[in-house]
């Protein structure tokens, strides 16, 4: 006779850590929260997490830091999600920031690297010590330094080399008050990964990931949609293209691509055969320096 196998695919075994880890900060930490920005990795994070503790909902809230610069289908997306899940959601709100003269504004800089400030402040203004975060180490070299639990001090700072061992997805949520963990679920996805969980699981997403026409502007090798927020040089003229977008953020650094794809399986085979990850190929914020993502972790940026 012969015996039963049970054998996880791929994509259930990555979607096992991830509960696992979901399970393992809601039974060891008061005040979790969960970054949301509605984009594809937080919304797979949020799908893992409701299927962690279903039937009662995720028992903790949602929080975005929000820039003032966000795509409007992005936006109504993200609030059609927190009512459809039954979330409480907590925005934290660079502008705040910039009218109380805590940052200063660079407007041709953007506003990415002054979320770092926001977020800080949303942290420790509701006392959270758990803060789920979507990141990928394929994204970007200094993410693949994360551990899944991130050790952050009393000023949200990140050091490199401080790092706590993660043997046997044992994890170390040790902390002091004021000092908090970041924690990364899907750390160990990569960004075909996400695009297959999408297909197989039917999650839903804002239009902006998918084709469509719209309005871009050429500027350092990458396609930026024209939309409000975008100061245009004298030398540029926009014009419309078939686009969609690999991720989403600030509309003043955050590219899209060139792309026929209108379906999760379209998309599939389009990231297969890609050779750069989402960052590096339509975040402008990214290509400050070398070791800008670095620099910017160790403030305390996601």
């Amino acid at each position: 006779m012969v015996s039963p196998t049970y054998e996880l695919t791929h994509l259930e075994a990555l979607e096992a850590e991830a509960v696992h880890i979901f399970r393992e900060v809601a039974a060891t930490f008061e005040r979790p929260v969960l970054l949301f920005s509605g984009g594809k990795d937080s919304m797979v994070m949020l799908h893992v997490a409701a299927k962690a503790f279903w039937p009662s909902p995720p028992p903790f809230p949602v929080m975005h830091v929000d820039t003032g610069h966000n795509f409007d289908e992005v936006i109504e997306f993200r609030d059609r999600t927190v009512d459809t899940y039954g979330l409480r959601l907590v925005v934290t709100s660079v502008q705040d920031d910039i009218d109380a003269g805590r940052v200063v504004e660079d407007p041709k800089a953007g506003r990415n690297r002054l979320q770092t400030a926001a977020l800080l402040r949303g942290i420790r203004e509701h006392s959270f010590d758990a803060v789920f975060g979507g990141a990928r180490r394929d994204e970007e070299k200094a993410r693949a330094k994360e551990r899944v639990f991130s050790f952050r001090d009393e000023f949200g700072q990140w050091d490199p080399r401080n790092q706590r061992p993660e043997l046997w997805d044992l994890y170390n949520g040790r902390h002091r008050k004021g000092e908090h963990i970041r924690v990364f679920p899907l750390s160990n996805w990569t960004e075909l990964d996400i695009w297959q969980y999408i297909e197989a699981e039917g999650v839903d997403l804002p239009s902006i990931y998918y084709s469509h026409r719209r309005p871009v502007v050429q500027r350092d090798g990458m396609l930026l949609a024209h939309t409000r927020f975008l100061t245009l040089d004298e030398d540029e003229s926009p014009y419309e293209a078939t686009v969609r977008f690999r991720t989403v953020g600030d509309a003043t650094c955050t590219g899209c691509v060139e792309s026929t794809a209108t379906s999760p399986s379209e998309v599939v085979a389009e990231v297969a055969v890609s050779r750069l990850t989402e960052r590096g190929a339509t975040r402008a914020d990214d290509r400050i320096s070398e070791a800008g993502m670095e620099d910017r972790k160790k403030e305390g940026y996601f």
